[in-house]
């Protein structure tokens, strides 16, 4: 399982963007997201490269 702290994650419209981005890289994972902690879980075959990656280019970091 990947864990990861997006920053600036604070509504559901955030979430909804960053659920996006991690489908695009990694469609067969399941995925969970907590807007008030932001915290991203990623579990099943996910490489957390492509991941961050594509959190940030959605416009949110990675803390």
């Amino acid at each position: 399982m990947i864990e990861l702290k997006v920053e600036r994650m604070t509504c559901g419209s955030c979430a909804a963007k960053v659920r996006a981005a991690v489908i695009e890289v990694t469609p067969n994972a399941r995925m969970e997201i907590e807007i008030a902690t932001g915290t991203l879980r990623v579990e099943g075959e996910a490489d957390e490269a492509r991941i961050r990656t594509a959190i940030e280019q959605a416009g949110y970091g990675i803390a």
